[in-house]
């Protein structure tokens, strides 16, 4: 019993760096971005990039694992709809994280460089600034999706 409440605890612990983390990143990449100042958005990029490297991509690879294991200490089944929509909505926050994660590698390059140049920020910084705003909708939704069916366990039935 103490094993599957370890379980537990990390598997909401990891849901709550997910959001936590993806939440904080949106909020400072936002805030930066609207100074228009490349030296400033370049130290806030880099930041970001490593926080999503050390907590996003951690916590990434710990949900399924702890989600896994709980399914099997619980008796769950992967095919409960409310379980295999979860999975779904993992995979879908995936498809636009990970080019999330390679546009904020970007920016921050394209910042640095624009800040060691003194020179404006180019179009195609701009141009990636607004697909990783974009990604981010469906991303979060997704994760907030999750939570929910986490929270309510809906009896979804899988056609």
């Amino acid at each position: 019993m103490l094993a599957e409440e370890l379980l537990r605890l990390v598997h909401v612990i990891g849901a709550t760096v997910l959001f936590g983390t993806g939440a904080g990143i949106a909020f400072f990449m936002v805030m930066a971005h609207r100074t228009g100042d490349p030296k400033l958005i370049a130290h806030v990029a880099g930041t970001v990039v490593i926080a999503d490297a050390i907590f996003t991509a951690t916590a990434v690879i710990l949900q399924p694992i702890t989600g896994y294991l709980l399914v099997q200490s619980i008796g769950w089944s992967l095919e409960e709809g409310w379980i295999a929509l979860s999975l779904l909505l993992y995979v879908l926050t995936g498809v636009f994280w990970l080019p999330v994660v390679w546009i904020q590698v970007r920016l921050r390059d394209l910042a640095r460089a624009a800040s060691a140049t003194d020179m404006p920020l180019p179009a195609a910084y701009h141009r990636l600034y607004r697909i990783w705003f974009a990604c981010g909708f469906p991303a979060f939704f997704a994760v907030i999706g999750i939570l929910w069916l986490m929270l309510n366990k809906p009896s979804i039935p899988l056609l």
